[in-house]
């Protein structure tokens, strides 16, 4: 059985080359062809006169994939290289690749849209739409802010909510770990203080102290992370138990890690589309690493 690749989706800008860099080392340390591909916008027939649109020269000619082959030439170790030039919409295209790879890698900003953008149409789709997991490389000098300790090292972070945790996300992120050496961090993080409200808007003291709550937090955490654990023993875990708000707590643990990994929401029964969770969003716009969206199983869509 063939090896499905990694796909790395370019677009001649340098958010696509740093992602092109990242998605050469996951093919070289998987052992996966790296496919290359560039979707050429195509021109509309109700295109306006004078709108510039992207557009071949003609069908053999690709400057992108020119381009690319010319970055990684003399480059020692590359992998089994494919490349493929596609037309269409990018923020179509791109996710229908989903099935037919690894993972689907690419920058968090492409040639088009508003400079001010933390992340492009293009990623946001593909993290949303996408079949296998999407990697989205941030460009570099983000700023996070928070203090969560990390010792120094290769590391993986990984955010576990333990009231419905996500096994597929938790599988990704150890395999990630065992493939790049790194340790775990797991974030489980818990609302504190709870809100609990009475008649006329009267909030109610709550009944638990904090001490059991984040007791019971890392105790569910230990039970979810060890099948796991047992099935990548090499890989040494750092459970981070804290109150307060998921999100806050994975973007100030990217700091200075390989990559952040967050699941993408389950289709509910009255939203059947699929979606992006507000964690998820929040860390693909802020995380200073490059962040893994790892869609649920089919059984679990």
């Amino acid at each position: 059985m063939s090896t499905l690749p990694v796909i790395a989706a370019v677009d001649g800008s340098d958010d696509s080359l740093r992602a092109l860099d990242w998605a050469l080392d996951a093919a070289r340390g998987r052992g996966a062809p790296l496919r290359v591909v560039h979707v050429w916008q195509y021109t509309a027939a109700w295109t306006p006169p004078g709108v510039l649109v992207d557009g071949p020269p003609n069908g053999d000619e690709d400057a992108v994939l020119d381009q690319v082959r010319t970055y990684l030439e003399g480059r020692a170790d590359r992998p089994v290289m494919e490349y493929l030039g596609l037309q269409g919409a990018p923020a179509v295209v791109l996710p229908e690749l989903g099935p037919t790879a690894q993972l689907l890698v690419l920058g968090s900003r492409g040639r088009g849209g508003f400079a001010s953008l933390l992340l492009g149409s293009n990623g946001m789709a593909a993290a949303r739409e996408a079949d296998c997991p999407v990697v989205v490389v941030p460009r570099p000098g983000r700023e996070v802010h928070g203090d969560t300790p990390a010792e120094p090292g290769p590391r993986v972070v990984v955010g576990l909510h333990v009231d419905s945790p996500d096994e597929t996300t938790l599988a990704f992120a150890f395999a990630e770990a065992a493939l790049r050496g790194a340790r775990l961090q797991v974030v489980a993080a818990y609302p504190w203080p709870p809100q609990t409200w009475a008649s006329a808007g009267e909030l109610v003291p709550p009944v638990i102290d904090q001490e059991t709550v984040e007791s019971e937090t890392r105790i569910l955490t230990e039970g979810l992370l060890a099948p796991h654990r047992t099935h990548h023993p090499d890989v040494r875990t750092e459970p981070y138990v804290a109150p307060g708000d998921a999100a806050g707590h994975l973007v100030a643990t990217s700091q200075d890690a390989d990559l952040v990994v967050v699941g993408r929401h389950r289709r509910r029964l009255l939203a059947p589309a699929r979606l992006i969770g507000s964690v998820t969003q929040a860390v693909l716009l802020h995380a200073a690493c490059p962040v893994a969206v790892v869609p649920p199983t089919a059984l679990e869509e």
